[in-house]
């Protein structure tokens, strides 16, 4: 058993699907317990029975609309018109801009190279220096994860089988502290660049509005749909999918019709992934249960930990080093059915815990040595990857004690969550 685990581990680094590993390693322990291989397949079956799965391609095919059309340079200049008349309005700008555009992309590396090549060279312009432009770029590019409707919210809402709702309206004011400790920073470290990026001008907020009608209504419709109860998750993904196909195809035109299997192709492969590795996944779960994986974990836990509040700062730990190492996907299905009964065991709410799993594991796109931000930015922008680390640790840093902030106060995750 320790030969194939670490056979696996050595696929895993040459980089076999990760799929492939997961279902492995759970077929050989089936096949060792004397266990049915049929329940994988039942397993993978099983995930077509559930209902808010249907959210998961729909929201991120409009996604990929919004990324493909010219609505990040509408919302570019709407952010700009509103937020660029203050000294350090640009960063602002920037940090909006990202966090609005990550949530509903459900993807930090698509928010820098769409947003980037325009956020990128307007703050060199406006005169803010470059390892400061870097760092605010790559690190905007990993906000938005605890806003609806993102992917990661969704996901971790299926495994944990937490209410969606309740993760939707939990992740406010966590994302909010979050904008705002970067925008104190940005702020502050600029103090001395006092020259805001234009005049505040209502023709100028008039116009930007008037350009972004279309888009402005999405996030009002699907966010106030379901935070008022008028209609689930599911029916939210399905009516954002219509509504950006109307806007951006239809009206707005700057999506040809003949492009359209090359966007949902893309959006596909992605959504493809994720419910392959979702699939396997529950089997694998199913695996650890029959085999009391979760209890055996929490006794060896409980020797090293004693109280809510140290095992908070070992899971803080443990994901931190995770997210460094793991995409966010992957992590939610392999390690969420791990920790929930640990986490319960010390008294720790379901939702406080996926806020807390989902920010944390958001710093490590940003975290050496295989942050997939560093990456995407050090090919997007062509610098070394060893001066990305550099201009996005002040950042990091920042992040990191917001993480710290919403792990260890609850009310910021609970406080719009009813029962709580």
């Amino acid at each position: 058993m320790i030969l194939l685990s670490l056979l696996l581990i050595v696929l895993a680094i040459l980089g076999a699907p990760l799929f492939v590993i997961i279902a492995t390693s759970a077929m050989v322990g089936f096949h060792n317990s004397g266990t049915e291989l049929m329940t994988i397949a039942l397993e993978l079956m099983s995930i077509a029975q559930m209902p808010i799965l249907t959210a998961i391609p729909l929201f991120t095919f409009a996604g990929y609309l919004l990324s493909e059309s010219n609505a990040p340079q509408r919302l570019v200049r709407l952010t700009n018109a509103m937020f660029g008349w203050m000294p350090g309005g640009l960063a602002l700008v920037c940090l909006a801009a990202c966090a609005f555009f990550t949530a509903f992309t459900g993807a930090s590396g698509v928010t820098i190279i769409a947003l980037g090549a325009i956020l990128y060279p307007a703050l060199k312009q406006d005169g803010y220096g470059d390892r400061f432009n870097l760092g605010l770029v790559t690190s905007s590019g990993s906000l938005g994860l605890l806003f609806a409707p993102s992917l990661p919210l969704i996901l971790y809402g299926v495994v944990a089988e937490v209410s969606i709702d309740d993760l939707f309206r939990a992740g406010i004011v966590p994302g909010l502290v979050m904008l705002v400790m970067l925008s104190g920073y940005s702020i502050w470290v600029n103090r001395d660049n006092r020259r805001p990026v234009s005049s505040f001008s209502m023709r100028e907020v008039g116009a930007a509005l008037r350009e972004a009608i279309w888009e402005l209504p999405l996030p009002i419709v699907v966010l106030g749909g379901i935070y008022s109860g008028f209609f689930a998750v599911s029916e939210a993904a399905a009516i954002t999918a219509l509504y950006v196909f109307i806007a951006e195809v239809l009206i707005n035109r700057e999506i040809a019709i003949r492009d359209l299997p090359q966007v949902i192709r893309e959006s596909m492969v992605l959504v493809g992934g994720i419910l392959m590795i979702l699939g396997v996944s529950l089997a694998s779960t199913y695996y650890m249960i029959d085999t009391e994986v979760p209890q055996k974990l929490l006794a060896f836990v409980a020797g090293l930990v004693s109280s809510p509040l140290s095992f908070l700062v070992l899971l803080l730990l443990f994901l931190l080093v995770l997210g460094a190492i793991l995409d966010i996907f992957s992590a939610i299905v392999l390690v969420v059915p791990l920790i929930l009964p640990i986490a319960a065991g010390f008294g720790i709410n379901e939702v406080h815990l996926g806020i807390v799993f989902l920010a944390a594991m958001q710093l490590g796109y940003l975290t050496p040595p295989v942050g997939l931000n560093l990456f995407i930015a050090s090919y997007r922008f062509e610098k070394p990857i060893l001066h990305v680390y550099s201009a996005t640790f002040p950042f990091l840093m920042i992040l990191l004690l917001s993480v710290i902030l919403i792990a260890f106060w609850p009310g910021l995750s609970l406080v719009f969550v009813s029962g709580q």
